[in-house]
């Protein structure tokens, strides 16, 4: 009899007490969180810290904004699935929980301060961005995965999204304020490699991948989340008249988004309803597609126009491009990730390198310098010293051009994708082993073999209630015969 009471328990144990280990040989607080510090310790008439201009004030309402998204949006957006509630949500909070904890001792590998991994508000931020990517992924392959698979794609994933984006900003010098390169790009093809490498035909119209009425209103709790808190998503590690501007460009694009999807749902559904997939998720890849811009100098109209583009392209996703992959290239994609975060955020990148093209002084003033850092002038040149005497935050930088930082973003966009497709491909490969307990065809998009269930709703996860509310596969993932019939049905 195969090993599984405990196996979770022991995994997640060793997990946790690895991490405590690490927490306490190398992590530190920030000295603006740090009690013994000096500064801390005198008023402000002695030289002390100020209390009002601790980070903290500027950051944590964006902060807790992000986290939301996090644990409702993301968790409540993935409820659709009839009989995987506890899953979608249960899982995805331990999932989240996992990932804050081990992302900030793989960023804090990479940005050591003195052999110290030091943390304070930000931290947390860029925590979560990577809690996303892996939420993310987590979509691709929802339902058709053990608890455990899921932690041991977030712990190797992890490992991967932050080396890669260490890479883009470190060396490419890419500029992705809201991470739809780094994150919501990565996060989608890394899973639907991940997917593409677990592939089962038993997978693809299974009869409990569904939802119903029911569960489609607790994903659009998840939807509405996401849609109100990503402005500040997208704006949350930006400074000043930059972070303003994202708000501003995160929310027009939203706004058009919601309003063309119901548009685009309503042309592609051949009796001209609107389609709750679409509203759930694609109402939303305004945000992602603004993302890599939200800092830039889009202008209301564009923000506008990118927002439109990004719900032609992701409804279309999901009624097209969604079978086609699960019928064509074999790639199973449970939530429709591709649509929402993967070519969204692939429109994001490139958006973001042409508005990268054409950013100049003459449109942004000094501050193009602090947006586009690579294209600050070289260390003690003179035109540094002009520009720092007006604007002393600018450092130096690569005295880059605008067409080749544009070149750069296209880069960073290019290798992300790459990284993330052989990564997630190999992780599949790893989370192919019997040891951490695939399920099999009639244990996926359910919660039984994996929650204790109230008595009452166990009876119908065993069948004797199937027909009640029951629903065929949605198009978040249907195949293309499953299309076709539903169009002859309509005839």
């Amino acid at each position: 009899m195969a090993w599984r009471r405990g196996k979770l328990t022991a995994i997640l144990l060793i997990f946790e007490v690895v991490f405590i280990v690490l927490f306490g040989i190398l992590v530190v607080y920030d000295d603006q969180a740090n009690a013994t510090a000096t500064q801390n310790s005198l008023t402000p008439a002695q030289g002390g810290a100020d209390a009002d201009n601790n980070v903290v004030r500027a950051y944590y309402p964006m902060f807790q904004d992000v986290h939301v998204m996090m644990f409702i949006g993301f968790g409540f957006l993935m409820t659709f699935l009839k009989k995987y509630g506890f899953g979608s949500v249960g899982f995805n909070f331990l999932v989240a929980a996992f990932v804050l904890q081990w992302a900030t001792l793989m960023s804090g590998f990479l940005h050591l301060h003195h052999g110290k991994i030091v943390v304070d508000i930000t931290t947390l931020l860029t925590s979560d961005f990577a809690a996303a990517a892996v939420l993310i992924s987590m979509g691709a392959v929802l339902g058709k995965v053990s608890h455990i698979q899921l932690i041991i794609m977030a712990f190797v994933e992890i490992i991967f999204v932050s080396i890669n984006e260490w890479v883009g900003l470190t060396f490419f010098k890419a500029v992705d304020v809201g991470g739809s390169m780094f994150v919501h790009a990565f996060g989608a093809y890394f899973g639907l490699a991940v997917a593409r490498v677990l592939y089962r035909e038993d997978m693809v119209g299974h009869s409990k991948e569904g939802s119903n009425y029911h569960s489609d209103i607790f994903a659009m709790i998840g939807t509405v989340f996401l849609w109100l808190f990503w402005p500040s998503f997208n704006a949350a590690l930006a400074p000043g008249d930059d972070q303003h501007r994202a708000v501003i460009n995160t929310y027009f694009s939203l706004a058009a988004c919601a309003v063309v999807t119901f548009a685009i749902s309503s042309a592609v559904e051949k009796d001209g309803k609107v389609n709750m997939v679409h509203v759930q998720n694609a109402t939303l890849a305004g945000g992602v597609a603004i993302g890599t811009s939200a800092d830039m100098m889009v202008h209301p109209w564009g923000a506008l126009l990118i927002g439109s583009i990004a719900a032609v392209l992701s409804v279309v996703g999901y009624s097209y491009i969604t079978p086609f992959m699960a019928d064509k290239l074999k790639i199973h994609d449970t939530c429709g990730v591709n649509n929402l975060h993967g070519m969204p955020g692939v429109l994001a990148g490139i958006i973001g390198a042409i508005v990268a093209a054409v950013a100049s002084p003459a449109q942004y003033g000094n501050s193009v310098y602090q947006i586009f850092p690579a294209r600050a002038p070289i260390e003690n040149s003179t035109e540094l010293a002009t520009i720092q005497a007006a604007f002393p935050a600018i450092e130096a930088g690569n005295g880059r051009s605008a067409g080749l930082q544009a070149g750069f973003q296209m880069a960073a966009l290019i290798v992300s994708v790459l990284v993330a497709l052989v990564t997630g491909a190999l992780t599949g490969l790893l989370l192919r082993l019997p040891i951490w307990d695939q399920p099999e065809k009639d244990s996926m998009y359910e919660d039984e073999d994996y929650w204790e269930i109230p008595e009452e709703e166990a009876v119908d996860m065993n069948g004797s209630l199937e027909g009640v509310g029951h629903k065929k596969p949605d198009s978040r993932a249907r195949t293309e015969s499953d299309t076709n019939n539903e169009q002859d049905t309509k005839v």
